[in-house]
């Protein structure tokens, strides 16, 4: 029987994508990691591999088409002897619900048929056509035992076997709340502007961040922060390291800060998973990232343990990559706790709205020359950076948040410290 291709959910918040390429034509014999098509998703744009092995029998979608559904058949696979006309076309699924992303959350994997069922860790051997009807059926393969050779299972061990009913789906996220759109636009009906469309990353952004502002109970702390040790330090350190052609800036001081607080602070290091808190070990720190018509948040995995340095090249790289489109899901997916920087755009301070499952996010403004009053009493000037710690109060007391607040200004205020 042949197989239909499917467009596949490439990220926990995909629920259409743009088909950019196709990667063979119709004709052409595939087998199972062979790259089929280039998929445009929210985040970026990925590689689509096949799972089962056959002859692309016909590309039903065409390449550069927008907005194809998640579990839409965009192509039919066909065995030997099989022509097209045996395809038995079956209603596009309904899109996979949009979610906020998990500590772990797995990276779905592009498939061209229901995925080969495991069965205690080793792979379960099943026809193309047994596989079709398990999935048309909801059955679980792990409960069939097969009859063909060496327990291949084939469409009679699947035909007459009990249904077991998939999970109902929870119910997708909704766009920010207003004025319906007929309203606005009978507003702005005698006014000239431009109709914008949402592409899919807008549509996550609002929906995410309603959601955040709505069911997240935010608080801030705020503190001033003198820089100059930094300053100094850095440029000693980008002197030496010049000949390596490195150099590091103020937010790799900040991201290393942040990450060993999260070590001096424990507590603080947590999500928030619903039912309960996790805390996790590591330091994975995310970092905000324009991109054109939206951000990226890539995360910097175990950060307390590397060196500024090797911080400075990785965040280099993912910020190339992600205002390229190019990062996989586990590159923006899960940390717990981030960093937004609009100090380079001349921004004093400002409150950030925090990325669940996060405990929180620092907001970093910009440095700048203010009178201060020193230790002994004198006046001075010193370069000061206002920073906002906005917390999840469900995840994060008060105090517990202030004590990880002043561990991070410690930190930038002994930029030697972060090195021992």
């Amino acid at each position: 029987m042949p197989i239909e291709i499917l467009m596949p959910a490439l990220s926990p918040t995909m629920e259409e994508g743009t088909l950019a390429k196709w990667l063979v034509k119709e004709g052409d014999s595939v087998a199972s990691g062979d790259l089929l098509a280039e998929i445009e998703t929210d985040k970026a744009t990925m590689e689509f591999e096949a799972v089962d092995e056959g002859v692309v029998g016909k590309l039903l979608v065409a390449d550069g088409t927008e907005g194809v559904k998640v579990n839409t058949a965009i192509a039919i696979l066909l065995e030997d002897g099989e022509s097209v006309d045996d395809a038995v076309t079956t209603p596009p699924a309904a899109a996979k619900p949009t979610a906020a992303p998990e500590v772990s959350a797995p990276v779905p994997v592009a498939v061209s048929a229901p995925p080969v069922a495991q069965k205690g860790g080793s792979r379960i051997f099943a026809s193309p056509l047994a596989r079709r009807i398990a999935a048309d059926k909801g059955l679980d393969l792990n409960t069939v035992a097969g009859s063909g050779p060496h327990g291949r299972i084939v469409k009679a061990d699947v035909s007459g076997a009990a249904v077991t009913k998939p999970a109902p789906a929870a119910a997708p996220p909704t766009l920010a709340a207003g004025p319906a759109t007929d309203v606005v636009l009978k507003t702005y009906a005698d006014r000239e502007y431009q109709e914008i469309p949402l592409n899919g990353m807008r549509k996550i952004i609002a929906a995410r961040l309603t959601e955040a502002k709505q069911t997240i109970p935010h608080f801030y702390l705020r503190r001033d922060i003198q820089l100059d040790a930094l300053l100094a330090f850095r440029s000693q350190i980008n002197k030496q390291l010049a000949a390596r052609d490195i150099k590091l800036s103020v937010n790799d001081f900040i991201i290393k800060a942040c990450a060993l607080a999260l070590q001096q602070v424990p507590a603080a290091n947590a999500v928030w998973a619903g039912d309960r808190i996790l805390q996790l070990t590591p330091s994975d720190v995310a970092v905000a990232v324009a991109i054109e018509g939206g951000l990226f948040t890539p995360v910097l995995r175990d950060a307390d343990t590397k060196s500024l340095s090797s911080l400075s090249t990785e965040m280099k790289d993912l910020a190339t990559r992600a205002r390229d489109r190019k990062l996989a899901p586990h590159e923006y997916q899960g940390g717990s706790f981030a960093i937004s920087n609009l100090g380079m755009m001349g921004i004093d301070n400002f409150d950030a709205v925090i990325n669940p499952p996060h405990g929180a996010i620092l907001a970093v403004g910009a440095g700048a020359k203010k009178p201060i009053v020193g230790e002994d009493g004198e006046l001075g000037i010193a370069t000061v950076m206002s920073v906002t710690l906005s917390v999840d109060h469900r995840v994060i007391d008060g105090a517990l948040g202030a004590e990880l607040l002043a561990a991070i200004k410690g930190n930038l205020e002994n930029p030697i410290a972060m090195l021992v």
